[in-house]
């Protein structure tokens, strides 16, 4: 593995660790009044396309990362649909 490989695994454990404290705060309260469904739907859409393009660069940091990302944001977002009912509250 070169640096630049190592650096982005790095980046990638660290933007995805990040994340995590919602994704456990979410699961564990089913809490989510304060989560926009909006910015968590546009976040979960960037999220794939980065996925979608890691796996089509063979970028393994970045399909990694992203991935483990998208199955966090799909979770807040199962329970913040499942909050308000419907995609379009």
């Amino acid at each position: 593995m070169n640096w630049i490989n190592a650096f982005g695994l790095v980046a990638a454990l660290l933007t995805t660790s990040s994340f995590l404290p919602q994704a456990i705060k979410t699961i564990r309260t089913k809490d989510t009044s304060s989560i926009s469904l909006f910015m968590y739907i546009l976040f979960a859409l960037g999220t794939l396309m980065w996925f979608v393009y890691g796996i089509t660069s063979h970028n393994f940091p970045i399909s990694l990362a992203n991935g483990i990302t998208l199955i966090l944001a799909g979770i807040i977002l199962y329970f913040k649909i499942r909050h308000t009912g419907s995609v379009l509250k």
